[in-house]
């Protein structure tokens, strides 16, 4: 089992949004592909998609936003060192011939002033050892034992940082925050923005096709950043540098711990980003549709920029990237201002919490239509952030979950779900018993509109997960219970 798509042909062109850094070419609907509902096409970061210009017309998606995939563009885009150990104090003074309380030397003489023969004095009879030593030594044991057991868990943390900076045995454990900062009644726009901004960053990229902005939030108080992928990838791709500036100006150095293009996120760090206060964490599903929810970033290069709006939509299916490198989002959709240059930035509720990571924006094209916001844009939901966070921070890579089939994701068709093109060998796929023509309708209850979507639905579960697919076969349908599979990516 692979899980990797099939390279798209000529002739069969797809439906994207276009990539919100700059014009996009549209392409009528055209015969359909396969497409993987495991993997991504793998390969180089789509060049002109980043920069700090604002971006060009391009054409809208076809196909309406409920029932079928709809494109979306990225937008443009140690541990603290161990304490020192006190000194060793010198011991109390005795007088001769008795040395130490316990007088196991030698005795100097028959006696000092004042002392008595040797025969008197209380100490235990040669080749023996006292009963109470034994117990003292043993408790001492499990003393150092413990102390050195902690010491080796520090130890090893530092290992791991100066071999992969910024990586934690752990993952994202400690450091991170989850109680609302705000009241409900203290939620208006500028408390939010009061409490995040000191927690975003500008994120600065150097790549072989140049400079590249995007934005990004502190997750935790150990120095790490979230950011999109599209936003770094230039410099992973090209080893430039990156930088990130706080809300004060100030500019850090920071480096790549890992990166997830099937989910479109990377976790950055510095060592100075300990100093900033990490952004409380919250949950999208908790969200209402209409809700009102803060965007942060750096749109166009502008740091520290502030637009709010309200929930639009959830679980939104919306594929983002181009041709060579694609991610599939169960998106969180708002009408909040997000412009090339806000990737990678907070979504907020009224409370102050993180919902999503801004990621991608529809355009509309075409002579005197707009370019850049249109008040739709897509979050990546905090929930997809945490899990693929904490698997950077453990192992530097994230996984996600396959079953080992290809779907259709283009070109016109009368039929509702996906229809399977393709099922791997030795796949969790074939051993269910799914099947080439199988048409899939539901997962775990839920509707099924095309191949996006079930694309979308199955990575939001995670590996080793079962899951029920409601499938249509010979004109039956049928529940076939698939395990799900894990890849890098």
């Amino acid at each position: 089992m692979t899980g990797q798509p099939d390279e798209p042909r000529a002739d069969e062109p797809t439906e994207r949004l276009p990539v919100a850094g700059g014009p996009a070419p549209w392409h009528p609907p055209g015969p359909s592909r396969p497409a993987p509902v495991d993997g991504p096409p793998q390969g180089p970061a789509e060049p002109g998609r980043f920069g700090p210009g604002p971006a060009g017309p391009g054409p809208m998606g076809a196909g309406p936003m409920g029932a079928g995939p709809m494109g979306a563009g990225p937008m443009g885009a140690g541990p603290a060192g161990p304490g020192q150990m006190d000194q060793p104090r010198p011991g109390p003074s005795y007088p001769a011939p008795w040395g130490p309380p316990g007088g196991f030397g030698p005795p100097r003489g028959p006696g000092g002033p004042g002392g008595l023969p040797p025969a008197h004095r209380d100490r235990p009879p040669r080749g023996r050892v006292p009963g109470w030593l034994l117990p003292v030594v043993a408790v001492l044991a499990l003393v150092l034992g413990a102390v050195g057991g902690a010491l080796g868990g520090v130890a090893y943390d530092e290992l791991s940082a100066s071999d992969a900076p910024g990586r934690l045995s752990s993952g994202l454990g400690g450091g991170v925050r989850t109680e609302a900062p705000l009241e409900p009644e203290d939620g208006s726009v500028a408390a939010v923005a009061d409490e995040l901004l000191p927690s975003s960053v500008q994120i600065l990229v150097e790549g072989a096709d140049g400079g590249a902005t995007g934005s990004g939030f502190v997750i935790d108080d150990q120095g790490h950043v979230v950011t999109n992928n599209h936003v770094v990838a230039p410099a992973a791709d090209a080893e430039g540098g990156i930088q990130l500036v706080d809300a004060d100006g100030n500019r850090f150095a920071a480096e790549i711990v890992g990166r997830s293009p099937v989910y479109d996120l990377a976790v950055l760090y510095a060592e100075e980003v300990r100093e900033l206060r990490p952004a409380a964490l919250g949950s999208s599903q908790q969200m209402n549709i209409g809700e009102g929810v803060v965007a942060i970033g750096s749109p166009l290069g502008l740091t520290s920029t502030v637009t709010s709006g309200i929930v639009s939509a959830k679980d939104r299916p919306v594929t983002t990237g181009g041709e060579d490198e694609s991610s599939f989002i169960n998106a969180v959709q708002t009408d909040a201002a997000i412009n090339p240059g806000n990737s990678g930035g907070p979504l907020v509720n009224l409370v102050g919490q993180v919902v999503g990571v801004n990621s991608a924006i529809a355009t509309a094209g075409g002579l005197g239509g707009s370019a850049g916001n249109i008040g739709v844009g897509f979050a990546i939901p905090i929930e997809q952030v945490e899990v693929t966070a904490d698997q950077i921070l453990r192992d530097g890579e994230a996984r996600y979950p396959v079953i080992g089939a290809q779907v259709r994701t283009g070109g016109e068709t009368d039929e509702v779900g996906a229809v399977v093109e393709e099922v791997n060998p030795g796949s969790p796929a074939e051993s269910a018993g799914l099947e080439q023509g199988d048409l899939v309708t539901e997962i775990e209850g839920q509707p099924v509109t095309d191949g996006v979507a079930l694309i979308v639905a199955i990575r939001t579960f995670q590996p080793g997960d079962t899951v029920e697919l409601t499938v249509e076969r010979d004109g039956e349908a049928q529940q076939i219970p698939v395990e799900l599979d894990s890849e890098v990516g």
